[in-house]
């Protein structure tokens, strides 16, 4: 588990965020900044941004659709004839605002990586990038390799022949980043948020959620039939005897089922107290006493602690007793598949092939991989992608894109400094407390003050997967370095590269890396309406994060406690049942309907930050303002066609189904209309009449903040 408390505006496999990694047993994504040079520091590549194939999606009134209406549905009046015309690219899953960007980010990615790639003269992150989008380029060499890279690996899982061997290998492991069988990382403290310490959290699973495990709905069905070919193909591809792999793949469910039984759900993992448990070494060492985790903490080189948190102690007791009654070949077979698996896409073309076709073709519905020069840059994004964001910047966020951005913060954060004040369901006590709350707010736009410092790292041109498996330890040997020490509250959790934002409870943070910060969600040059239906809503968003459902169980200082009356919080959560009910009634796709619960927070932020983007309009535009009515259309009417735009997305059907169920966010389309249809402004901005879809009645009608 990343127990980071990141809210991001959309799901990125780039956060690793806390209910995606509480499924997936690895150490947290790479964190991101320590104290370096700043973007000067770094050769200017030669960029040409004209050259930039994939066009940008903003807003435009011939993409409305006429059979229809903003009264009816804005999604479908917005964005229908686009998706239409637009179906999910064969190379990927969705497709929508967010896709575009980020494709235009890896067009400009791959300009910057082929300059460095080069530079005969590159030096520091130049020559980092160069080096590492080199060896992932040369195929040739990859197939050469076949196995080899982790071949070391392999021979001492081979060599595994007591249960106390399975814990030493885990151990060995975790110190090098590749953990699999629980979450394990750095994270300020709830209690205590200028301390960074340990967090032990649920994972070991390859299916995206628990369900898939357990239920029988037919496509979780499938999914398990299809894994268990997947681990049979993948052993014997590393040269496993087929009858061999068959009998492993059967094991390595059951010990995933096992695993998946003693996890908590989904929804319940959001709530912060699950995933908090402060204990002490010596109460964790007796809860399993199988696993020692005092030698966990000397592996990783920590310093013992005079605490950590070790949450879902239910699934750590069913651990403890599978280390004592699984057949350590058992283990064997799970800790082999794992590594393999894990290093596919870095190895030759057949594991890499079959990796694709179960992930992203079996379980998503992905037609075809994605060339290799989008699939290296994913990696080293995700591997040292804060060294790239040091060269990206320098082309593609000009300093009067901050500028502006600055502003609108600005303006939204007194827009809602306002609501805030004239809240009439909250009580006095408890609206000083979210009055501080607002006031420690820290915004981070386009990317970081201090860049973080490489040194130590370096990558040879000649293996793709030796140079992944050395980013994966450097960065977590950064990870680890930080626990039991202050927290360094310059640093980023998402390159400046990545179109997307989120909120830190634990830090009170907004963050809005550069690659967001283009249309439909922000344009230096647009009009008020389209730049606060987009960016500043996108800024409310993550603002009301703190007053999310969870993020509200934070204060002003980031420690998990109660600044709530008892009688302020129910009635917050009176009106938060309403909002789940709302989008527990929207179905999906094969009657799959909206999981209420498990999007509760994203879709209390997308309501009040919608409802405090138009009120920050208002005040910016003044009461003298005279409406420009652009091509015909009212600011008011602008403003909610950019809501929608932003949220403009098709899915594969599979890639559908995958995220109803471990998604936090719910479907764009929804996410489009639910905000909407809740504010009187949309209302009158269209003329729209009780009983229009886009209305909802006064007595199911939502307001919170």
């Amino acid at each position: 588990m990343n127990p980071r408390i990141v809210k991001p505006l959309v799901l990125a496999v780039s956060i690793g965020t806390v209910l995606a990694a509480c499924q997936k047993a690895e150490t947290p994504a790479p964190a991101a900044p320590a104290e370096a040079p700043k973007p000067a520091a770094a050769a200017t590549p030669a960029i040409d941004l004209a050259t930039l194939k994939t066009p940008v999606i903003a807003f435009k009134p011939s993409d409305l659709d006429a059979s229809t209406s903003a009264c009816t549905d804005l999604n479908a009046y917005v964005n229908g004839t686009w998706l239409a015309a637009n179906p999910v690219p064969s190379d990927r899953t969705t497709w929508g605002s967010f896709e575009a960007l980020s494709e235009r980010s890896l067009e400009l990615q791959q300009q910057i990586a082929d300059a460095a790639l080069a530079r005969a003269d590159a030096n520091g992150v130049e020559k980092l990038v160069g080096d590492f989008y080199a060896a992932g380029l040369n195929a040739e060499a990859i197939n050469s390799a076949g196995i080899a890279p982790i071949q070391p690996l392999l021979d001492k899982i081979a060599a595994i022949d007591t249960p106390a061997a399975v814990t030493a290998y885990v151990r060995e492991a975790y110190a090098q980043g590749r953990g699999m069988l629980f979450s394990f990382g750095g994270n300020a403290d709830y209690k205590n948020s200028e301390m960074v310490i340990a967090y032990a959290g649920q994972g070991g699973l390859s299916l995206p959620e628990r369900a898939y495990y357990l239920e029988d709905r037919e496509d979780y069905q499938k999914a398990r039939t299809a894994f268990v070919d997947h681990v049979k193909k993948t052993l014997t591809l590393a040269g496993i005897d087929a009858a061999a792999a068959a009998t492993q793949a059967d094991a390595v469910l059951a010990l995933e089922t096992r695993l998946a039984k003693a996890s908590l759900p989904r929804v319940e993992l959001r709530d912060p107290a699950k995933r908090y448990q402060p204990t002490t070494l010596e109460q964790a060492d007796a809860l399993t006493p199988n696993f020692s985790w005092t030698a966990l903490f000397d592996a990783v080189g920590v310093e013992k602690p005079s605490m950590f948190s070790l949450a879902m102690q239910g699934f750590f007791t069913e651990v403890n007793t599978m280390l004592a009654d699984t057949p350590v070949e058992t283990w064997q077979a799970y800790l082999r598949f794992h590594e393999i698996d894990s290093a596919a896409p870095y190895l030759g073309d057949a594991l890499a092939d079959q990796n694709f076709a179960f992930y992203s073709q079996a379980l998503r519905g992905q037609a075809e991989q994605q060339p290799r020069w989008k699939r290296v840059l994913n990696t080293l994004n995700g591997s040292i992608g804060e060294a790239l964001g040091q060269l990206y910047v320098k082309v593609a966020f000009p300093p009067e894109s901050k500028t502006k951005m600055e502003q609108l913060v600005g303006n939204l954060s007194t827009a809602l400094k306002h609501r805030l004040e004239n809240l009439t369901w909250m009580g006095d006590q408890t609206k000083v407390k979210a009055l501080e709350k607002w006031a420690s707010f820290t915004p981070k736009i386009g990317y970081p003050d201090k860049w973080r410092d490489w040194t130590g790292l370096s990558f040879s041109r000649d293996s793709y997967a030796g140079n992944v498996l050395a980013a994966t330890a450097f960065n977590a040997r950064y990870r680890f370095s930080k626990i039991g020490k202050p927290v360094d509250r310059a640093e980023w959790f998402m390159s400046p590269q990545t179109v997307n934002a989120y909120y830190n409870s634990t830090r009170n943070e907004i963050v809005f890396p550069a690659g967001i910060l283009q249309p439909p969600f922000f344009d230096p040059k647009a009009d008020d309406a389209l730049n606060y239906g987009g960016i500043v809503a996108v800024i409310g968003h993550e603002m009301i994060h703190g007053y999310d459902d969870q993020g509200s169980k934070f204060d002003a200082k980031g420690n998990f406690d109660n600044w709530w009356t008892d009688a302020d919080r129910a009635g917050f959560e009176q009106r938060t049942a309403k909002l789940g009910a709302q989008f527990d009634a929207y179905e999906s796709i094969d009657g799959i309907h909206v999981n209420g619960k498990l999007t509760m927070g994203e879709n209390i932020a997308d309501l009040g930050g919608l409802s405090v983007a138009y009120d920050a309009m208002k005040r910016a535009q003044g009461e003298g303002f005279s409406d420009p009515k652009i091509d015909g259309f009212t600011q008011d009417q602008r403003f909610f066609f950019n809501w929608a735009t932003v949220w403009r997305r098709n899915f594969t059907p599979a890639e559908l189904k995958v995220r109803l169920t471990t998604d936090s966010h719910a479907p764009a389309n929804f996410r489009a209309i639910g905000a909407p249809s809740n504010l009187p402004t949309f209302a009158a901005a269209f003329d729209c009449k009780a009983g229009d879809a886009m209305v909802r009645p006064d007595d199911v009608r939502v307001v919170i903040w």
